[in-house]
């Protein structure tokens, strides 16, 4: 609508707009005839110029998980997570070439629609990821499969770089140094220890023990979507070595292990009780590889599967 388009012009679909405001999910079916039935009216470009509407609030949870990722590309390893988990499919993949790194979709174009879906894929990742290290960045390479359409003018202005047709697979390539960026929020929180670390030699201001203990499930909590991060990981965040995050941790009365396990479960309890989210999804959040490993870690907390503690509440 935002191109000129009535509510007349939307008529003919399956599902009416009024109907689809309420739901959750679409077929995928209707979706890809959605694709096809507005670049019919709108024109070349339109998968293009919808990717570069799109917000990270738009992606439900892998958009949660993503706000929190410590590195730009970070957001690839969570969508390759998410789908195997979810779908069993993978769809994102990494392939490092010298200083550039590959993201290759996965995906087959088997009718115009799925070309277009893909065309919004790739133009939203430029916005994504522009959004989280909130820089410029900007792809070297972007390459599809089908041919290209008549007008290319929405490609260049979402893109800014050489653009491909007729390729053996769907790619957007970028500097592996722009995708090892911090992102702005990893950024803040580093800046945040380090200032606390100033401020333990210079002022003698010691950090209280609870309070580090929050501040470390706080950062691994953050990490889990990516899938339970390593003492490593959680010391190079707060600028610790991993024996002087250690000793912290034991002053307070907790080793990372428990610490982990203790994350995990209260985020799991939290969801279940005050979200609609699946189980699936929630084992993703938590970093679990398999939902039946996420149920069996829940009961051994809990004497309750997942399904059992949220309907008992």
């Amino acid at each position: 609508m935002a191109e000129g388009m009535s509510r007349n012009d939307f008529m003919e679909l399956p599902t009416s707009i009024d109907e689809a405001e309420h739901l959750q999910v679409i077929a995928a079916e209707e979706f890809l005839y959605l694709h096809e039935l507005l670049d019919d009216k709108l024109g070349p470009g339109f998968g293009v110029r919808v990717g570069q509407q799109m917000l990270i609030e738009d992606y439900g949870v892998l958009g949660l998980s993503w706000r929190t990722c410590s590195r730009v590309g970070e957001i690839f390893e969570r969508s390759e997570r998410y789908f195997k988990l979810l779908s069993n499919t993978f769809v994102w993949q990494i392939q490092k070439e010298g200083n550039i790194s590959h993201v290759i979709l996965n995906r087959e174009a088997l009718r115009r629609g799925m070309e277009l879906s893909t065309e919004a894929s790739l133009s939203a990742t430029v916005v994504v990821l522009q959004a989280m290290s909130e820089k410029n960045i900007s792809p070297t390479k972007v390459s599809f499969k089908h041919k290209p359409p008549t007008d290319l003018t929405s490609f260049h202005t979402a893109f800014n770089c050489p653009i491909l047709f007729n390729q053996p697979q769907y790619a957007i390539s970028y500097k592996t140094e722009d995708l090892n960026l911090r992102t702005a929020k990893a950024d803040a929180n580093i800046n945040s220890y380090l200032l606390q670390q100033v401020d333990e030699k210079t002022k003698g201001i010691k950090i209280p023990g609870a309070k580090f203990a929050r501040d470390v499930e706080s950062l691994i909590k953050d990490a889990l979507p990516t899938g339970i991060p390593s003492i490593h990981h959680i010391a190079d965040l707060t600028a610790m070595s991993n024996r002087t995050l250690t000793r912290r941790l034991s002053e307070a009365g907790v080793t990372y292990r428990d610490l982990i396990k203790k994350t995990q479960e209260n985020i799991a309890k939290n969801m279940l009780r005050n979200t609609t989210q699946s189980v699936g999804e929630i084992a993703f959040l938590t970093g679990f590889s398999e939902q039946s490993a996420f149920n069996r870690a829940f009961k051994k907390w809990t004497n309750q599967t997942p399904s059992e503690f949220r309907k008992s509440i």
